[in-house]
């Protein structure tokens, strides 16, 4: 498994008493959809190696995790900060407008009054909002991710239609 057949969940954050169980941070809009997993892929030393879970219980403020013979306080601090992944194919389905960052990488960005603008390059996660990293005109241009921003994804004519500010491109 590699990770251009993945899409990154999350990642661990701290460790959680001293038996081997984890703290980690769900980067989804519903952590419940994944109260079902019985296991993830950690990215040790750049390879994706797959954890099976023991125990998962996802809270409102917290989600806690126990692997399979991470059973120590030591074994489970080696893993703080580990990034963790699923298969593209566990995707939840999406409703209505809704897309995948992963999905838009490379569409055309249009713009609402001035028409086609640039390209996706990448996203950025930010606790305050996610950013869309387009590149535009030689110049990387990032535009914050909000419906009254980014109105939708045309996944067939590889399109993002957006409706931006005056002047937004040109900081």
């Amino acid at each position: 498994m590699t990770k251009d057949d993945c899409y990154e969940l999350g990642h661990i954050t701290k460790t959680h008493g001293i038996k081997g169980e984890l703290n980690i941070y769900l980067d989804v809009d519903d952590s419940s959809e994944y109260e079902d997993m019985d296991s993830v892929f950690l990215e040790i030393r750049g390879e994706l190696v797959p954890y099976f879970i023991e125990e998962l219980q996802i809270r409102i403020n917290q989600t806690i995790i126990r692997f399979e013979d991470i059973d120590t306080f030591d074994k489970a601090a080696a893993l703080i900060g580990t990034k963790m992944y699923l298969p593209l194919d566990l995707l939840p389905e999406l409703k209505g407008k809704q897309f995948y960052f992963h999905e838009v990488i490379g569409f055309q960005v249009v713009d609402k009054d001035t028409g086609p603008l640039g390209t996706v390059k990448e996203f950025y996660a930010m606790a305050a909002q996610d950013l869309m990293v387009m590149s535009y005109q030689g110049k990387e241009v990032l535009i914050p991710v909000n419906d009254e921003l980014v109105l939708n994804a045309d996944k067939v004519n590889k399109i993002v239609n957006v409706d931006l500010p005056t002047g937004l491109v040109d900081l």
